[in-house]
């Protein structure tokens, strides 16, 4: 079964400093019909102004992924990490016993857009973690988040999957995956996956999907995060 969720439909917080786009129910945005799907909880699109962004807070027993569109994001946290965060590459923070850290746009005069991914951990109260890695930007599926790390990918305490889809202009490509649900997040071009068309900022929620076929249907290529979920 395929569930669509135009772009339009997401629900949305300007706050000045910060414009974010929230596939599901976060902070005073709320939808019951829009909770969350399997363990994926948080899909944010955020905007960020030039040397703002979000101050010391804190976290417990969760994923947090953060990938960067636009921008880098400066990051501290209560591990001693000090890193910058820069387009294209992927953060992920075990929150686990608990976390606080702080992510700001690090230029004095562009702006930040990144995505924020939280998932549900299917372990509590573990030490928290810290994991970042440029993956490139190669044609086709690479593997990004796996539950054991596998092949160089960032590990995560959940039994899930998450890769990178890049495709040009009229290329397509497959997945098989083993797992019940999928959900795809489109960052850019047009996607066609078994007949279903996606904009940049749709969501789709796929489950009992087998090998899904999917299609660049625009003359841009197409950006995506594909999730594979229990």
């Amino acid at each position: 079964m395929f569930d669509l969720r135009p772009s339009s439909q997401r629900g949305s917080a300007d706050h000045g400093w910060l414009n974010s786009q929230h596939s599901f129910s976060f902070a005073n945005y709320y939808d019951p019909a829009h909770m969350g799907f399997s363990a994926l909880r948080v899909i944010n699109e955020d905007i960020v102004q030039p040397s703002m962004g979000f101050g010391r807070h804190s976290h417990r027993n969760m994923e947090i992924i953060s990938y960067v569109l636009e921008g880098d994001i400066a990051h501290k946290d209560s591990q001693g990490n000090v890193r910058t965060l820069p387009a294209g590459e992927f953060q992920l923070m075990s929150a686990g016993s608990g976390i606080s850290h702080s992510e700001y746009n690090h230029s004095h005069k562009d702006t930040l857009k990144f995505l924020q991914i939280w998932i549900e951990p299917n372990v509590k109260g573990e030490t928290p973690g810290y994991q970042q890695k440029d993956f490139g930007q190669s044609e086709g599926f690479t593997h990004i988040i796996s539950p054991d790390g596998t092949n160089g990918t960032l590990q995560v305490k959940q039994n899930m999957h998450l890769h990178q889809l890049i495709l040009s202009p009229g290329q397509q490509t497959h997945l098989a995956s083993t797992l019940p649900n999928q959900y795809v997040h489109l960052v850019s071009g047009k996607l066609d996956i078994a007949g279903t068309e996606m904009a940049a900022g749709d969501g789709l929620k796929i489950t009992g999907g087998d090998k899904l076929v999917f299609k660049s249907v625009d003359e841009k290529p197409v950006k995506a995060l594909v999730f594979e979920l229990p």
